[in-house]
């Protein structure tokens, strides 16, 4: 490695650093290993993502390239099967490589192939999830959160430090899990709310959690392919739903034609006046992720609709986004307001009413019953 700048050797400035430690090992290492890579990348013709920085394109005539980097793990797909080879020959030239074949195992995330779709799964980790809490044999339950009941930062007793710990340690691998389980995201997400300071009553919703996890282990995400390239999105917002300081909760779903390729549920940061203004919050993180998807497919050449479609359950959202008068309501929340009405402005953002029951984005949002969390695990193409 080369000598860190303002710390360089005055007596041999062009020495180099050796390592005595691996890759992970240095906080340096990783930005040094990825300055290479990417250096070697695109002397080879590959051009780096603006959209994501892990991201490689490569394009000439009809042949198409893409290599996508975490640390030292690479995916390559590529539209020729001889160009994946000559590149992995070019690059075992320089560096120490090791070809895994077809992919099927990923940052702990499975893929399995049937029938022309991919199915991504972390059974695996979910496994160990169970090992850790010594719940192997545990009772599964057909629901992750209880409809009845909702959690606050007061109730139960408080958990020792010992106990603390590994609740944070359990809660941080559930998170992890939620890569492809879009279906506990907002029940993994609430139990978040309470790492500072974990009580019983918090445990209880965790292992509730993970018993749900016990009996859907088999549960992944699907991939397949679809005639349609269009962008959509469905947000929704439970309006000062947080017991302890109300606050608003949002959450998302995006669509690449059928296929889910991005979520998110999240407590908003601030405190919402009104419904409408929780849900256009809402709506706005949900432009924000779909403009980024839009420059990313853009970036990459992959032609699709202008205009993405956002589905909104609340009228008065939906009415705002188009038009431009502000009433007394919603003049506090001009920034989003003008963010959402300028894509809309620009033809590349149709924002459409959707009933509350046909709401895919509604699982992002609150604890739901066992008939309406199987019509939501189907809506986000969840199967085993």
């Amino acid at each position: 490695m080369r000598q860190p700048p303002r710390y360089q050797d005055r007596q041999f400035p062009h020495h180099v650093c050796k390592l005595d430690k691996s890759l992970y090992g240095l906080k340096q290492a990783p930005r040094a290993w990825y300055s290479r890579l990417s250096t070697k990348l695109q002397s080879m013709g590959f051009l780096p993502s603006k959209a994501d920085t892990s991201l490689f394109y490569f394009r000439k005539g009809q042949h198409t390239v893409f290599i996508l980097v975490y640390v030292d793990d690479i995916i390559v797909a590529s539209s020729s099967n001889d160009i994946a080879v000559a590149l992995l020959r070019e690059l075992e030239q320089e560096f120490a490589i090791k070809d895994l074949g077809d992919l099927h195992y990923f940052l702990g995330i499975e893929v399995k192939r049937s029938n022309g779709e991919l199915l991504l799964t972390q059974e695996c980790d979910a496994t160990s999830i169970l090992e850790k809490v010594g719940m192997e044999l545990c009772k599964p339950i057909s629901s992750p959160l209880s409809t009845t009941e909702k959690l606050s930062v007061r109730e139960g007793d408080s958990l020792g430090p010992d106990d603390s710990t590994r609740y944070r340690s359990v809660v941080g691998a559930l998170q992890y899990l939620t890569l492809t389980r879009p279906d506990i995201s907002f029940s993994v997400n609430k139990v978040c709310q309470f790492l500072h300071s974990p009580t019983t009553v918090h445990w209880a919703a965790v292992k509730r959690i993970i018993r749900y996890v016990k009996g859907t282990i088999h549960l992944g995400l699907k991939i397949s392919r679809s005639k349609s390239m269009l962008v959509s999105a469905f947000s929704d917002a439970d309006w000062a739903g947080c017991p302890d300081d109300r606050r608003s909760t949002g959450g998302f779903a995006i669509f690449l034609g059928s296929n889910l390729i991005s979520w998110s549920a999240r407590k908003q940061a601030t405190v919402s006046r009104s419904s409408t203004e929780a849900e256009y919050k809402a709506m706005a993180n949900a432009t924000a992720e779909v403009m980024w998807v839009h420059k990313l497919l853009d970036e990459l050449g992959i032609p699709h609709p202008k205009a993405a479609c956002l589905w909104c359950d609340n009228i008065g959202a939906k009415y705002l986004s188009e038009n431009p008068v502000f009433h007394a309501r919603t003049k506090h929340i001009e920034i989003d307001y003008h963010f959402v009405k300028e894509q809309v402005n620009l033809k590349q953002l149709d924002v459409r009413f959707i009933s509350t029951a046909d709401q895919v984005a509604d699982g992002f949002t609150k604890a739901l019953a066992v008939r309406q969390l199987n019509l939501f695990r189907n809506n986000l193409n969840l199967q085993e």
